[in-house]
């Protein structure tokens, strides 16, 4: 009975280990939000997918078509735009969370312009805007421990991790729809400088080339020009010219992911440090080329300027960021 006991006690133990080793989870309950001002504009799925961290894009849309989710005690589809004031009910999610949360250093970038509605930074190369796919966290993350007492801090559009210059933040809500819709509606006038190789030459030319998504077999992100893929639509135009190389001014009339990077490389002229679509050999000799001839070790595409219609003011404001330091002392080799 002694030894029964003694391995019972040992059973207990070790199940009590292996429960503590286990991934720790936040536990399930419904919650009842109210929607605020701030909030409100939003479509029920964005919503859920904000407040639901963690949980997979399929389970949210999931309890959303079951009618597990309710508005206002009633039953809505996805495409429901929140009001300020409507009661969501959230039905119980289990969210894994890590037992040693990664810690977000506070970060600020440089201002180009900032107001009561709006924030819009210089980001450097090299920096993701929002944590995922390996990154733990981005440009949003470390504004939003930056700025603590921001009730509200949101991307207004992307920039590859590999690309520097503008990026806009909204600090409202009203803001970040204002802002979408011009997107959406082809107002806004995003420019963007890339130093391509090659033989460049037009002084300005139109790329329509349609762009299909994909995934590659290790779960890298990629595009490619493909028939059936999404109508994309670049102009470039010509600012300087060397012997191997073109400074362009990329001007987009539709965003597509990666859009300028497949948009060139496809027509022959990759830009100078893509390592995901240029010139692999070039990038290589490009990163060791000696000191006093200058060397490029980031991919040379710069959002330079950005026009749009202010979302509170409703007058046209236009940004600018000047190329990086070590893009212009690139420039200045090629001299």
């Amino acid at each position: 009975m002694k030894d029964l006991a003694t391995n019972n006690l040992q059973n207990q133990k070790k199940t009590q280990q292996a429960s503590s080793m286990s991934e720790p989870s936040v536990q399930p309950q419904v919650r009842l939000m109210t929607i605020s001002s701030e909030e409100a504009g939003q479509r029920i799925d964005n919503f859920l997918l904000r407040i639901c961290k963690g949980v997979p894009k399929s389970h949210v849309y999931r309890i959303l078509r079951s009618g597990e989710v309710r508005v206002n005690k009633g039953r809505v589809d996805q495409l429901y735009r929140l009001v300020e004031g409507d009661v969501v009910r959230v039905p119980p999610v289990r969210v894994a969370t890590s037992a040693t949360p990664a810690v977000v250093p506070k970060l600020e970038f440089p201002i180009l312009f900032e107001d009561e509605a709006l924030l819009v930074i210089d980001k450097p190369a090299g920096v993701a805007v929002h944590g995922g796919s390996g990154v733990s966290y981005g440009v949003i993350e470390q504004l939003r421990a930056a700025r603590p007492d921001a009730k509200f801090l949101e991307l207004v559009h992307r920039l590859d991790r590999e690309t520097s210059g503008i990026l806009l933040i909204a600090k409202k809500r009203s803001a970040l729809t204002h802002l979408h819709e011009q997107m959406r509606d082809g107002v806004t006038d995003k420019r963007y400088f890339a130093l391509v190789t090659g033989d460049w030459k037009n002084q300005r030319q139109h790329v329509k080339l349609p762009l299909f998504k994909y995934t590659t077999p290790d779960g890298e992100r990629r595009v490619r020009v493909q028939e059936g893929g999404q109508p994309s639509h670049t102009i470039f135009s010509l600012k300087k010219k060397w012997q191997q190389f073109a400074l362009l001014e990329a001007e987009l009339k539709t965003g597509r992911t990666h859009q300028i990077r497949v948009h060139l490389a496809s027509s022959g002229f990759p830009i100078a440090g893509d390592d995901k679509y240029g010139d692999f050999t070039l990038n290589k000799a490009l990163q060791k080329a000696a000191a006093d001839r200058g060397a490029l070790k980031r991919m040379f595409l710069h959002a330079h300027q950005i026009t749009f219609i202010h979302p509170v003011s409703e007058k046209p404001v236009t940004v600018r960021a000047v190329l990086p330091p070590e893009c212009e002392a690139f420039l200045q080799s090629l001299h």
